[in-house]
């Protein structure tokens, strides 16, 4: 073997390793200081691909159970109010059924016509001012909540829910004032109050259904988003078990690397044995 001091190649080999070393290094100390396994696209570009995917994906299905969350409170007001509105229709059918005796003259059937004309007031007003986000939802003015509850542009990722119109008119429950002036508007009343009842119940039957669906919806959606959370996470996380052995590997071989290339830079001086 030749002695040169020109060109050391030992150390020359000792520097590339020990620059492997350094470098790997430096992506433990990243992944353990992180606690990703992917820190750049350089670590594992497919992988981060898959795992930014997952990532937005995760982000949409939160919003949508943000949805979810706010159609089931608009379904709980329209009930409520709907609710309110039964009481108050059945109220309206005591005073008819009351204003229906005969024995009454007309000023005694005027008080139970009086209290029937203002209750249908009172649910034109619930009606009107019964509200979501800006949207009155029992007026006939919004005929339908539509929801994204998904993450994908697809018509099974949109639900469509139908609002009555719980308003006194026409297309509504249908009630008039004034009918309990006389025995047989009295009893006509009845027939129409039963009408506006089953008109109510029917609404609240759309809102009782619809509210069980979207739980149903928001369960798989919370389901969805765990998986996909632990998805990316196999992906994207470190494992601190295999990091750390990774970690004290590489610190080991710097360590070493550091003592050879400076072991290396010595053997130059064996030439100096020559010239003595």
């Amino acid at each position: 073997m030749s002695l040169v001091i020109n060109t050391n190649v030992s150390a020359l080999i000792a520097q590339q390793n020990l620059a492997v070393s350094n470098s790997q290094l430096k992506v433990s100390v990243a992944r353990l200081s992180s606690g990703y396994r992917i820190n750049s696209a350089a670590d594992d570009a497919a992988g981060l691909g898959r795992a930014d995917q997952l990532r937005s994906q995760s982000r949409m299905i939160q919003a949508s159970i943000r949805n979810i969350n706010d159609g089931v409170s608009a379904l709980e007001i329209s009930d409520k109010a709907a609710e309110q509105i039964t009481n108050i229709v059945t109220r309206m059918g005591e005073l008819a059924a009351s204003a229906a005796q005969g024995t009454l003259d007309a000023e005694n059937r005027s008080y139970y016509d009086d209290e029937y004309n203002k209750l249908i007031q009172e649910i034109d007003r619930i009606a009107n001012t019964t509200e979501f986000g800006g949207y009155k939802i029992l007026n006939g003015s919004t005929t339908a909540l539509t929801m994204f509850i998904g993450f994908k542009n697809s018509t099974n990722d949109q639900l469509s829910i139908s609002l009555n119109v719980l308003t006194t008119g026409v297309g509504g429950l249908s009630l008039v004032s004034g009918v309990l002036s006389t025995q047989a508007g009295a009893l006509a009343a009845l027939d129409s109050v039963s009408a506006a009842l089953k008109t109510i119940n029917d609404a609240r039957a759309i809102y009782g259904a619809s509210t069980n669906r979207l739980s149903a919806a928001l369960s798989n959606l919370q389901v969805t988003f765990t998986n996909y959370q632990a998805a990316e996470s196999r992906i994207r996380d470190a494992d601190f078990a295999f990091e750390t052995a990774q970690y004290t590997r590489n610190q080991i071989m710097v360590q070493a690397g550091t003592s050879i290339l400076a072991q290396a830079n010595q053997l130059t001086q064996n030439v100096l044995g020559l010239l003595r």
